[in-house]
């Protein structure tokens, strides 16, 4: 029996779903969850896939762990929560060459990458949609300097390590990125307000407005004869 899972690494709770099949088989839920924490104790703050193996007859529990989803290795790499949500308009992060290498290493065995090159790609893929910078570039354009063998050297290498004043560089860069992106925000929310005000303004200024016509039209209004009897 196969129970596929979506763990917490390193702090998976007991719930429903594994209750619900463990529990009938007189398995100790509480002993597999324990396993499951120790097993993916490395990958701490992010999501990993975990695969348990039950022999119902014997009770005999394993524990397989695969490499986490490319975008939490990304999250993990820049130290966010999440991603972007618009990442058209805002940047969660700038990660350099290196660093999209050691991810795609980590995932090359989960892809159907031909080869590193290939799983580099990949992984600059899944930064678009997260909105991470790559080198203080678009991940798009990235992609083409990838194709035309830019970074060859390096991922022939399998270079990992950023050196720190190209970090710093990195930093220092996205830094002027994020401040662009509050300024561009506070803009769009003040414009907001500005269009909400006008458009309260507009309907307290047609109420009275209303007022006078309905009372212009009684004052003007024919009074009714008598009628004979």
């Amino acid at each position: 029996m196969q129970i596929k899972v979506l763990a917490d690494g390193g702090a998976m709770a007991p719930g429903p779903a594994l209750s619900q099949k463990l529990g009938p088989l007189g398995i100790n839920m509480g002993q597999v969850i324990q396993k499951i924490n120790d097993a993916t104790k490395n990958f701490k703050g992010m999501k990993v896939p975990v695969e348990i193996d039950v022999n119902p007859s014997t009770k005999n529990v394993e524990i397989k762990v695969f490499s986490p989803p490319t975008s939490e290795l990304l999250k993990k790499e820049i130290s966010v929560e999440k991603g972007s949500g618009m990442q058209d308009k805002i940047k969660v992060g700038n990660m350099s060459i290196e660093q999209i290498i050691n991810v795609a290493k980590t995932k090359h065995g989960n892809m159907l990458a031909r080869d590193l090159k290939a799983a580099v790609k990949n992984v600059v893929g899944t930064c678009v949609s997260l909105g991470i910078l790559i080198e203080n570039k678009h991940p798009n354009e990235i992609q083409k300097e990838i194709d035309e063998g830019k970074y060859d050297d390096e991922i022939k290498s399998e270079k990992t390590e950023t050196s720190k004043e190209k970090k710093d560089s990195l930093d220092k860069h996205f830094q002027k990125v994020k401040e662009e992106q509050e300024k561009v925000l506070k803009a769009e929310q003040a414009a907001k307000e500005a269009e909400k005000a006008a458009a309260e303004a507009a309907g307290t200024a047609a109420a009275p407005g209303a007022v006078a016509t309905a009372a212009a039209s009684a004052t003007t209004e024919k009074p009714k004869t008598a009628e004979k009897k």
